[in-house]
């Protein structure tokens, strides 16, 4: 019974998603807002993941031998990365261009020490590689994400405008 109402409600999103009733301008002008929300919550939700994710590096700082004051001190330090990519989240989700350039600065800026530490660990490029695209071109990606939304949502509020009047 739960399965058939969770169907029909998902049915009736579907159903206004693709809206025949608008006309052709109330069309276009619907799509690019349901567009502009989702360029909206991508990279914040994208952004959190790939924080969750180095944040899990930190748990390398619980070991047997150690207090357990001396682990949460490590630990606590062990997320001073992660602190710093929320003030950065921070700052993206009130200032969407700010925040999109600061991203794709960190990205750059820490692709080549992680790929060289990498591989001078491995020896391997292709290992080497593959760490930096996890992580560090995830907030690359997020930045440009900010930046299109902040481009997103400043050219349909224009276009909105120029049609009202």
């Amino acid at each position: 019974m739960k399965a058939g109402k969770q169907f029909l409600r998902l049915l009736n999103c579907w159903k206004r998603r693709f809206r025949s009733d608008l006309q052709p301008l109330e069309q276009k002008f619907w799509m690019i807002k349901n567009l502009v929300d989702w360029f909206y919550w991508i990279p914040r939700v994208l952004c959190i993941l790939a924080i969750l994710f180095v944040s899990m590096f930190a748990l390398d700082a619980f070991s047997p031998g150690l207090r357990w004051w001396e682990q949460i001190r490590d630990f606590l330090i062990h997320l001073i990365p992660s602190y710093i990519l929320l003030l950065f989240l921070w700052v993206a989700w009130i200032r969407e261009k700010l925040g999109g350039i600061l991203f794709i600065i960190i990205g750059a800026i820490t692709t080549p020490p992680v790929f060289l530490l990498n591989y001078h660990r491995t020896g391997s490029i292709w290992v080497g590689i593959g760490i930096v695209f996890l992580i560090t071109i995830p907030f690359v990606m997020v930045g440009a994400m900010f930046l299109i939304s902040d481009y997103l949502k400043k050219n349909s509020a224009e276009g909105i405008k120029k049609t009202d009047e």
